[in-house]
């Protein structure tokens, strides 16, 4: 059984975009000094709460793909697959083709 986790507040889980590392024929390719931190959106929080505390609703939604700062986030491992939790504020942005 597979778990789902349903971030609190405004945060939003991201699933890391990793640059493949080889072809599909196995040539190795080589490490780009520029790679981009991307990541794709799996899960969002339903918001923050203002002052007066109205429900603030995270401005990313799932299946978004975003730029992530250099470092940050919390790692979180479900089943096989790592994830990494972001607090709203910390995304640089949504990237778009």
């Amino acid at each position: 059984m597979a778990k789902r986790l349903i971030p609190s507040l405004n945060r939003v889980l991201i699933e890391k975009i990793l640059p493949p590392s080889k072809t599909n024929l196995g040539i190795l390719l080589p490490e780009k000094t520029s790679k981009l931190n991307s990541g794709k959106v799996v899960a969002v929080g339903p918001g923050a709460r203002d002052m007066k505390g109205n429900l603030t609703p995270v401005s990313f939604k799932e299946g978004d793909s975003v730029l992530l700062p250099e470092y940050g986030g919390t790692e979180v491992k479900l089943g096989e697959k790592e994830y990494y939790l972001f607090r709203e504020e910390d995304i640089l942005g949504t990237l778009h083709d």
